[in-house]
């Protein structure tokens, strides 16, 4: 073999070593309708989502599936979730609201380095209070997560910002604005204990904003919470909030930047 044929074989070898490579894939796009959610159970774990922690309603108050709710530059992904937050949506007697879904795989997402895809969006309509603390896409530990909206403790009695968090300490934000998709990656180290955040907004490829912080990375690989818990505030009573999703997976690897995933 000619050398510089034998340098073009490495090269491609290399690259689809460190090409990145979906482990598990919560794009949605195997539901005929967000009933499929109902047949996972402890009894019969199937799907890609553990779906439990919910209201007491039918998964129709909670989460819904369609096109129209995808980022719409997202080619790859068929449809998207709109998670609500209503008047019964609280778990297990908690007096937090919350709508969130597990990932349920056997792949090692909490090991080595890997990248947790999402994409979230809001409206004007049924918008999320700008006055209480919601909790989005966290790990049991939250020691990285987004949150939206006025943080207790914190002066003031509203913030209209979308906040990446480690450890509770605010790494990066935008106000949310509606109609206006925001494409998130977590890079999780969890052998240097490490997390960076990468951003983009639209159809827009996604870009570090925020290189790999110290963080206490802990998951046994059922922890990861896509969706909200909503803290209670005096004197600022529920309202219906719903919270739009596109575009989740996760990967080994080396990172996908184009929207949607490969």
């Amino acid at each position: 073999m000619k050398a510089s044929n034998l340098v073009a074989a490495v090269a491609a070898v290399t690259a689809s070593v460190v090409k990145g490579a979906v482990i598990w894939d919560g794009r949605f796009n195997d539901f005929k309708s967000n009933k499929d959610l109902t047949t996972w159970s402890w009894s019969n774990q199937v799907g890609p989502y553990q779906y439990y922690i919910h209201g007491s309603g039918a998964v129709d108050k909670y989460i819904n599936l369609s096109p129209d709710y995808k980022n719409p530059n997202d080619t790859v992904s068929k449809q998207g979730a709109r998670f609500t937050l209503d008047s019964t949506a609280f778990w297990n007697g908690q007096t937090m609201r919350r709508t969130e879904l597990i990932p349920q795989t056997k792949a090692a997402i909490n090991s080595g380095k890997v990248f947790y895809h999402f994409s979230i969006m809001r409206k004007d309509t049924n918008a999320p209070s700008v006055n209480r603390e919601h909790q989005i896409c966290f790990f049991e530990s939250h020691f990285t997560e987004l949150k939206y909206g006025w943080i207790s403790g914190e002066q003031g009695t509203s913030n209209p910002n979308l906040q990446w968090m480690t450890s509770q300490k605010s790494q990066w934000k935008t106000e949310w604005k509606p109609n206006v998709w925001h494409n998130v990656a977590y890079e999780i180290n969890f052998g240097s204990n490490t997390v960076g955040f990468w951003h983009s907004e639209g159809g827009d490829a996604l870009k570090q904003v925020v290189a790999p912080v110290s963080a206490s990375t802990s998951s046994n690989g059922a922890d990861w919470h896509l969706g909200v818990l909503e803290l209670p505030r005096s004197g600022y009573p529920d309202s219906n909030e719903d919270f739009y999703f596109s575009g989740v997976y996760i990967e080994t690897g080396s990172i996908t930047t184009a929207i949607g995933g490969p």
